[in-house]
C-alpha cells in the first residue's frame, strides 16, 4: 500500500494489487472531507471498496487512466456498491467497448461493463473534497491514456514502470506516441514525483530519468534522457 500528498489539499493515496495481471487498484481520498475517487478498479476492486468502507472514505467518481480489460473489470462490481460515475477520455471508447471481448481471450470472467458517465480531458481536472487532480493525455500504450497528476505525485497507469514502459503490441498501441507522451507528460514533472503505476512498485520521475532503459536509451533510439 503507497500512501503520499498530492492535489490542492491533503491526501492519501492507497494501492491494492490483484488478479493474474497483478494491476494495481488505486483508492485515493481527502483528508479533510472524507471524498474519495476509485482508480482503475481492476481484479483488487473488492479490496479497494472494502477499505473505503472501514476509512470512511465516499467515493464520488470512479476514473480510468485506460481501458484495457486489467484496468476495468472491476467497474461492474464498484459501480453496484458506490453508484459513483465512470470517467473515461473519449479515445477509448472503443477499447471499453470492447473489453468483455478481451477479457474472454485471457480466459478472464468479466460482468458487462456499466455506460461511460463523463468525459477526461487534456487540461481538464478530477476534483474530489479539496483535492484536485490535473488530467495530462499521454496516448501511445491505449488512445486515450491519461494520467492524473498532483502535489508531488502522479497517477500513471501503463505509460511508464519501474524500470520499464507500457506495452505498445495491444490494440491502439504506438511505441513512437509513447515514448512522445512519457517525454512530455512525465519527465516534465520535477524529479522527485512518486509516480504510482498500473503494475508494480512506486517509482520516481528522478529514478526513471536515469535508470529505464527505455528513457535513457539503452534499448536503441527511443532514449531521450
Amino acid at each position: 500500500m503507497a500512501e503520499g500528498p498530492m492535489g490542492s489539499g491533503e491526501a492519501t493515496v492507497r494501492g491494492f494489487t490483484g488478479g493474474v495481471f497483478a494491476e494495481n487498484t488505486y483508492l485515493v481520498s481527502c483528508a479533510r472531507t472524507g471524498a474519495g475517487i476509485l482508480v482503475d478498479p481492476g481484479a483488487a476492486a473488492q479490496q479497494a471498496l472494502d477499505a473505503a468502507r472501514a476509512l470512511g472514505v465516499t467515493i464520488e467518481q470512479i476514473v480510468l487512466t485506460h481501458a484495457h480489460v486489467d484496468h476495468v473489470e472491476g467497474i461492474p462490481l464498484a459501480r453496484r456498491e458506490t453508484g459513483a460515475p465512470v470517467l473515461l477520455h473519449p479515445a477509448d471508447l472503443q477499447l471499453y467497448g470492447a473489453a468483455p471481448m478481451q477479457a474472454q481471450m485471457f480466459g478472464v470472467r468479466m460482468e458487462p461493463l456499466p455506460p461511460v458517465d463523463g468525459e477526461l480531458a487534456e487540461g481538464g481536472t478530477v476534483r474530489f473534497g479539496e483535492c484536485t487532480l490535473a488530467v495530462r493525455f499521454a496516448p501511445g500504450h491505449a488512445p486515450g491514456h491519461v494520467i492524473l497528476v498532483g502535489d508531488g505525485m502522479a497517477l500513471v497507469g501503463d505509460v511508464i514502470f519501474n524500470g520499464s514502459i507500457g506495452r505498445t503490441d495491444l490494440p491502439g498501441g504506438d511505441f513512437g506516441t509513447l515514448m512522445r507522451s512519457i517525454r512530455a507528460q512525465v519527465l516534465t514533472l520535477p524529479d522527485v514525483t512518486t509516480l504510482h503505476t498500473g503494475h508494480g512498485p512506486d517509482t520516481t520521475v528522478g529514478h526513471e530519468r536515469v535508470s529505464n532503459p527505455f528513457v535513457t536509451g539503452v534499448y536503441g533510439g527511443g532514449g531521450f534522457a
